[in-house]
């Protein structure tokens, strides 16, 4: 069935920056993305208030507000999680109602096979959907394992990016056996595999990778098609062999990312500038990277 067809109605040349990296927490239905002790749990992670869950309307208000575009998603984390995803459709119906700042992101659950090949193409030809979010821990599968390369082949014919999240995680943290969610999922190294047999796929290595952080920089500085986005955690935070690559081989390769609702632009922003990285450097992480990953440069 054909859907609302997403168009960029962005003037990518006004706006100040764009966040590759946030989150729609529930749908119009009031559906989660996660179960309750997930939510209750990375809200503890994130010290966030009770029932401050993100919708899109208001994420899109809140970037209006900031002049800046943001990629949307949710994660499709059926089978590792044993919980129904918030609607994706939904999500690109209110990206469609505020394509003036919103970049919607498809998502598909890695253990579908050929579904999530059927998915991937269907999101793209009749949603419009501009990339697709994995988060490996979360949907308990490993990158590089090759029974999921047909998805990597689907996405690669599309000429959209894939979004992977690496390193160590707020969803189960703190929670007994990590709420079964696995960490070694995401180790980039894994991603390093699928770099190379796709070097035609772009390829965002999600956050800040801790504790592999010396392994990130590395594939991202060794794959042409391999960026980083910098969400998360909170500049001030970052590793320091993470901010010197920042201004150095990694400049053109890093991008501006919040993981909002977690992490809120003013902060991040607030935080980032305050590092000692040359403010050429600044420009190409707030808009330009983002441009050039997303096919618009």
């Amino acid at each position: 069935m054909t859907g609302q067809k997403y168009e960029y109605g962005i003037d990518f040349q006004r706006v100040d920056a764009i966040d590759i990296h946030t989150h729609v927490e529930v749908d119009c239905h009031g559906h989660r993305a996660y179960d309750d002790v997930l939510v209750e749990a990375v809200g503890k992670y994130f010290k966030r208030g009770p029932g401050e869950l993100s919708t899109v309307d208001a994420l899109a208000e809140e970037y209006r507000r900031h002049n800046t575009a943001a990629v949307v998603f949710t994660i499709d984390a059926r089978t590792g999680m044993r919980h129904e995803p918030n609607s994706i459709e939904d999500l690109i119906a209110g990206a469609v109602r505020n394509n003036d700042v919103l970049i919607p992101f498809g998502s598909v659950d890695p253990w579908d096979g050929r579904r999530a090949v059927h998915r991937v193409r269907e999101l793209v030809r009749d949603y419009g959907v501009k990339g697709f979010k994995f988060h490996p821990s979360f949907q308990a599968f490993e990158p590089n394992d090759r029974r999921f390369y047909p998805i990597y082949e689907a996405i690669t014919e599309a000429g959209v990016p894939a979004l992977f999240h690496t390193g160590q995680t707020g969803l189960g943290a703190g929670l007994p056996g990590g709420h079964r969610i696995k960490l070694r999922y995401s180790d980039p190294i894994l991603l390093d595999d699928v770099a190379a047999d796709f070097p035609e796929l772009t390829i965002v290595m999600a956050h800040p990778a801790v504790p592999w952080v010396d392994a990130q920089i590395a594939v991202a500085a060794h794959k042409a098609n391999v960026y980083v986005d910098l969400s998360g955690w909170s500049p001030k935070y970052f590793p320091p062999q993470l901010v010197a690559a920042i201004g150095r081989q990694l400049r053109t390769k890093v991008l501006f990312g919040t993981d909002y609702p977690y992490i809120r632009l003013e902060r991040w922003r607030r935080d980032f500038e305050s590092l000692d990285v040359d403010p050429e450097v600044l420009p190409l992480v707030f808009k330009q990277n983002a441009l050039r990953v997303l096919g618009l440069a």
